[in-house]
């Protein structure tokens, strides 16, 4: 998708090295970015074809790289963008998706936590030399039951 801005002066753009430079990323992610439509309001392209980004793209993905450091997903990063592409300040968006990841964290804590417990307890009672009758019925008789 062919994408013009112009409010941009052409010195002003910047070429994918340049941007990749500046924000730490690889160009290939850069690249990814721009097809799934993430960068969409900030890239252009030269009467070539090479991508040439508005400097706004470095926030944008300043953006993208802390959503990602916090959870969000590039669909719910997406999502966001949107928002702020419309003219709105996408605070209240984030707020909930963070709000979101919160729980989930909450969950996988109390899973992680049970599953401590289980590894503690087993670990408490751990033989070196189980049962000779345990040890043909088992592969690993400290952490499985006998069968019949």
């Amino acid at each position: 998708m062919t994408h013009t801005r112009s409010e941009t002066r052409p010195e002003t753009l910047l070429k994918i090295g340049e941007v990749a430079a500046q924000t730490g990323l690889p160009v290939k992610t850069i690249r990814y970015y721009e097809e799934i439509g993430l960068l969409t309001p900030t890239v252009a392209r030269s009467a070539a074809g090479y991508r040439l980004f508005d400097a706004q793209v470095l926030n944008r993905l300043a953006f993208v790289k802390r959503s990602q450091a916090l959870g969000l997903s590039l669909a719910e990063v997406q999502q966001i963008l949107q928002v702020h592409d419309q003219g709105e300040l996408p605070c209240g968006e984030v707020r909930q998706h963070l709000q979101v990841k919160l729980e989930d964290l909450n969950q996988q804590i109390e899973a992680l936590e049970i599953l401590r417990a289980e590894l503690q307890g087993i670990l408490s009672g751990w033989q070196e030399k189980p049962e000779g009758d345990r040890i043909r019925k088992t592969i690993c008789p400290n952490i499985q039951k006998a069968l019949p």
